[in-house]
């Protein structure tokens, strides 16, 4: 990618989101990071409504970090929704939980998440997920196109 890339981080517990984006400033990572607290917001700033109805301000992302236990619209509604669309479906979603649960984990591939990881307890773990990301579906991965 020649510009940083734009990453849609769907989380509702703000400890996380603190800890996600203070990784990606650790790692010296320079893409945008939007944030979407709930299911609700991440739905309609994926499809352009409301406050996102502007797509220079507000561009599709190009990958998604999706939580699954959200309340309201949860993280496997809002995948099932991303991947149901022509125009979202091939943008890349990566599943970011605490859930290790088996069924978790199949339903996210079933509706079809490109990668499930688990959320590392500690700080340092979790910088060494955020630089494998983003190294891997931001510069190694070839993106497919998107319309």
């Amino acid at each position: 990618m020649t510009k940083p890339a734009s990453i849609l981080l769907v989380e509702d517990n703000p400890m996380d989101v603190e800890l996600i984006i203070h990784a990606f400033k650790e790692a010296r990572l320079k893409n945008k990071i939007h944030t979407a607290r709930n299911g609700k917001e991440a739905l309609e700033f994926l499809f352009g409504e409301g406050q996102y109805a502007d797509r220079k301000q507000y561009p599709l992302p190009d990958m998604i970090l999706l939580d699954l236990k959200m309340p309201g619209i949860d993280g496997h509604e809002v995948l099932r929704q991303i991947k149901g669309v022509e125009k979202l479906k091939r943008l890349p979603v990566i599943i970011l939980t605490s859930s290790r649960d088996e069924g978790d984990r199949a339903m996210s591939y079933d509706n079809g998440a490109n990668s499930y990881l688990v959320k590392p307890v500690s700080f340092d773990e979790f910088l060494k997920v955020v630089k494998q990301v983003s190294e891997y579906w931001l510069v190694l991965n070839v993106e497919p196109p998107l319309d």
